[in-house]
């Protein structure tokens, strides 16, 4: 079709017009599209940071999960070879963890000990609630030991470390006293024994039977509280 008017005449074509309609959309289609693809870019790489601050986060989460096993229970208290322990001679206590277990520097290194024949009610284990007299027993075992020079003797005839690599001692302190036997006389330890017998488990109960007929300290707090 065309329009004439005056000397100017302009033309108008219905083809023209849809062929210029159909770039416009494409453009325009194209551009959107163009946007789309670079939000989704954008969204593909806030999720990749995201998953990369997820696992740097998990990682870290285990780290010190890991090291604070390793304070709490001696997870990883020893390092490479066994130190060389002398029974006749006295070490610092570095730390105590709770009643039953503590850590002593020899040369040193640190290695943690786990108290033999005796076992303190929980107050550590993050799988457990904390047990009764467990606090008590706790606060003993700073006074008894905190400051103080042990010295650490073994079984015969038995492993001398348990699963976790922690020294199984028999304790006394640098004034004489045994450590193992004071928190059973005075009811702040039951008995223990796990797998073969040890040396001093006869005594060991005969104390432990004495304690709980006098009702000291757990036997009397913890009556309902099965051994």
């Amino acid at each position: 079709m065309k329009l004439k008017s005056g000397n100017n005449s302009w033309v108008f074509s219905f083809e023209r017009v849809s062929r210029i309609r159909s770039q416009v959309r494409g453009m325009s289609c194209s551009w959107l599209l163009g946007s789309d693809v670079v939000g989704h870019q954008k969204k593909m790489i806030n999720k990749r940071k995201a998953a990369y601050i997820a696992v740097a986060c998990a990682v870290v989460l285990v780290c010190v999960c890991v090291l604070w096993a390793s304070k709490a229970f001696g997870l990883l208290s020893v390092f490479g070879d066994d130190v060389k322990i002398d029974p006749e001679k006295y070490y610092p206590v570095n730390y105590v963890v709770d009643g039953d277990t503590f850590r002593v520097d020899i040369a040193s290194k640190i290695i943690t000990v786990r108290v033999l024949g005796i076992n303190t009610p929980e107050i550590v284990d993050p799988r457990k609630p904390v047990e009764c007299y467990g606090p008590e027993a706790s606060v003993e075992a700073k006074e008894l030991l905190s400051g103080r020079k042990v010295r650490l003797t073994f079984n015969p005839n038995r492993e001398l470390k348990d699963k976790y690599g922690r020294y199984l001692a028999y304790v006394y302190r640098d004034d004489g006293l045994f450590y193992n036997e004071a928190m059973l006389k005075d009811g702040y330890a039951r008995e223990y024994t796990f797998g073969t017998p040890y040396s001093m488990q006869s005594e060991f109960r005969a104390t432990e039977a004495v304690a709980q007929k006098a009702k000291l300290g757990l036997w009397n707090a913890c009556a309902n509280t099965a051994k």
